[in-house]
């Protein structure tokens, strides 16, 4: 039941109780009780000790109805309870990070977060997504998007994201050269010791480097009439380019300028066009999350 975590905050409920949190204690305090017909979670309480535990209802349909089974999904030996109050607890990015930081040895952590909502997550463990990016700009661009994304994200498990960038001043340097030439003046790249010049104000042609993907490549055979010397700076390429491996986990999410209104994925890793939106990155990281675990639903 890894990331199990409460799709909406009224299916949670919070109960103080004076019994033992045993599953016998709970049983005798709850089984029979009524209970609201949204709620399907209870967080009990008494004293320091919290419980978790799911119940079922003799029904759905009146706006009350007596409890009738309980399963216990975290006892008090493996529970903590925490408040935090920038979280939001209806994400499970945020859950999960909460959780990870702050009761990192409990099986189950409840949270009282945000507008004192209480939610919880049991046995917290991101989904691992390898970034593949370049800089400058800063910050960069796909990453803070994905990183935006799973801020407010409700629907998506939790994630956590390990960057692997890639400096177009370093490509650069790979290639030593007199001049280079970068895609455009956005990304405010300047190689030290060197001139520099930007294809999208299409300069005067001269002996330089491009440090460019193959778009560029493209741009530049049609402004010049020749294909020009340079490093391939394409996330996409960079990220399936063979070496020691990669930093962070596979699962990756990259991007690519020759993909235009669509998302690609090949195996393990999925592109997005170079200038997404936020729901096309959005619907990236589902794509890899499905892969990953394709079980996983707010529950």
């Amino acid at each position: 039941m890894r990331n199990l975590v409460p799709g909406q905050y009224r299916s949670v409920s919070v109960a103080t109780i004076e019994g033992p949190l045993d599953e016998a204690g709970l049983r005798a305090h709850f089984i029979g009780r009524e209970a609201y017909r949204r709620t399907r979670f209870i967080v009990v309480r008494n004293a320091e000790k919290t419980a978790v535990i799911r119940v079922a209802k003799a029904s759905e349909d009146p706006l009350f109805s007596p409890i009738t089974d309980l399963e216990v999904l975290a006892g008090p030996q493996h529970c903590a309870l925490i408040s935090a109050p920038d979280v939001d607890t209806g994400v499970p990015t945020q859950l999960a990070r909460a959780a990870r930081e702050l009761a990192p040895e409990a099986r189950a952590v409840v949270v009282q977060g945000r507008y004192q909502h209480v939610n919880f997550i049991l046995e917290p463990s991101p989904l691992r997504i390898r970034v593949v990016e370049v800089v400058p700009p800063e910050p960069p661009k796909l990453l803070d998007q994905a990183q935006r994304v799973l801020e407010v994200a409700e629907d998506l498990p939790p994630i956590e994201l390990h960057p692997e960038l890639f400096d177009l001043r370093a490509l650069a340097r790979s290639i030593p050269a007199d001049a280079y030439l970068f895609p455009c003046r956005g990304s405010g790249v300047l190689a030290e010791g060197a001139e520099v010049a930007y294809l999208d104000e299409h300069p005067a042609p001269r002996d330089w480097a491009l440090v460019g993907c193959a778009r560029s490549r493209q741009i530049h055979a049609w402004f010049y009439g020749r294909e020009p010397s340079g490093v391939d700076m394409c996330p996409r390429r960079l990220a399936a380019a063979p070496g020691p491996g990669p930093s962070g986990p596979s699962d990756t999410l990259t991007k690519c300028c020759l993909l235009e209104g669509r998302i690609a994925r090949d195996g393990r890793v999925v592109t997005v066009p170079w200038g997404s939106s936020l729901a096309e990155v959005r619907e990236g990281l589902r794509r890899l999350a499905k892969r990953i675990d394709p079980q996983w639903r707010p529950a």
